[in-house]
């Protein structure tokens, strides 16, 4: 074998092992979608609640996702009794693209979400659905249920956006989660649920993340914690992680009776 030839063939054979380390990679991060629907009455409360936990959640279960979260605004927030939030963890891309097809052929799920998947045009149980699609950070590549106890109604399930004015400034914002920011939040026990890069939503570019609470008092105390932590003082002064977001985006949530975690 010639040279030239050898040189092509090392070429190609380190561009295969390249592209199947990223594959991989992206294998062992979970896809996180994250529902917001708009609702304007009681009524179609009434009507996400009964879909969401006799049809759907019970549907995700049977076809491989176990842990589903269900989220509210706390009573404080302005959008309470306005929006649901729902939170469905995919182990990888395969399994969320098939979902649609797989709960178009669930009998159970469309029996029991009938009234939901065939609401009239003049009784819809939503105004609108909004979705961010996100891919787990390398920090903590996998969703993690929440170890927070005590009632439901009284934790506090906190989700914040991370805005960026560039896609730039934006992958420093992950790297610096990645590098010690989510390190942080596990020491000072936040007991985070997730870290997403959102890959499609409203507010590109930005990344997205939850942490919880057993209440708002709870929430308080972390928060006073690690405004004083050492470690966060000695990153947010590091150059490179300056001028790096212009939104900071907070929703206060506790988890539905039926959510899952």
């Amino acid at each position: 074998m010639t040279p030239k030839k050898l040189l092509s063939t090392a070429f190609g054979i380190l561009c295969f092992f390249l592209v199947v380390d990223l594959f991989g990679q992206s294998a062992k991060r979970d896809f996180y979608e994250l529902r917001k629907y708009h609702i304007e009455s009681a009524s179609q409360e009434a009507q996400l609640d009964a879909y969401l936990e006799k049809a759907l959640l019970p549907a995700l279960h049977r076809n491989g996702v176990a842990k589903v979260g269900v989220f509210k605004p706390i009573a404080s927030q302005a959008d309470a009794g306005k929006v649901v939030y729902v939170f469905i963890p995919y182990k990888s891309m395969k399994v969320y693209s098939g979902m649609n097809s797989k709960l178009k052929k669930d009998a159970t799920y469309n029996s029991a979400g009938a009234a939901y998947i065939n609401a009239p045009h003049d009784n819809p149980p939503y105004k609108r659905m909004e979705t961010a699609f996100m891919q787990a950070f390398t920090g903590q590549p996998r969703f993690t249920e929440s170890k927070v106890t005590g009632p439901k109604k009284d934790r506090v399930y906190e989700l914040r956006s991370y805005e960026s004015q560039t896609e730039r400034l934006h992958e420093q914002k992950v790297k610096m989660f990645n590098e010690g920011e989510m390190d942080i939040f596990t020491k000072l026990d936040f007991n985070p649920v997730f870290y997403g890069q959102v890959i499609a939503g409203a507010n590109m570019p930005n990344l997205m993340y939850m942490t919880t609470f057993p209440n708002i008092e709870s929430r308080e105390a972390h928060w006073k914690a690690f405004g004083t932590d050492p470690d966060w003082d000695r990153m947010k002064v590091m150059p490179e992680y300056q001028n790096i977001m212009n939104k900071n985006d907070q929703r206060l949530l506790y988890p539905a009776e039926y959510s899952d975690f």
